[in-house]
């Protein structure tokens, strides 16, 4: 699988250890952003080019890290076709894929422990979209990014 990464500064040293820990699991990785400075970074400096890649088709998933989760999801739903969802454990991350098709998984690193994040990222990862009423949603969001009323 290839995944893209990114974050800002206070997401830098789980995305550091998760670059390790998916390299291991053998996806291929894609990093986006200096976390590795020390110097402060701004997250919508990562969260674009994730998203990017993820729209474009260029990566199969996006993990994005900042100190609360929230600042990089918006960021990254910016971009047409990403479907960035915020999670704080493996049930979020379940729901995200299976009923919303998530394409971006936005964690935070001041709020979360790395065992589950760990666990939300390998459950993120795993979990399949389930289609069926969901896609009519998702349909409907899609209606939403092309200016379209989604009502009905």
């Amino acid at each position: 699988m290839k995944i893209a990464l990114g974050g800002d500064h206070r997401g830098s040293e789980i995305l550091l250890e998760l670059t390790a820990t998916l390299g291991v699991a053998g996806h291929e990785l894609v990093t986006f952003g200096d976390v590795s400075s020390g110097k402060s970074v701004d997250y919508p400096d990562s969260a674009w080019p994730v998203a990017q890649a993820v729209a474009a088709g260029e990566v199969d998933y996006g993990i994005l890290v900042c100190g609360s989760g929230i600042g990089s999801c918006i960021a990254a739903n910016k971009v047409r076709g990403v479907r960035a969802a915020q999670v704080h454990d493996e049930i979020g991350a379940d729901a995200a894929r299976r009923h919303h098709d998530a394409n971006v998984i936005c964690l935070a690193a001041d709020l979360m422990g790395r065992r589950v994040i760990d666990r939300a990222v390998e459950v993120f990862l795993t979990t399949d979209f389930e289609g069926g009423r969901h896609a009519r949603r998702l349909g409907k969001i899609t209606a939403i990014e092309d200016g379209v009323a989604a009502v009905g």
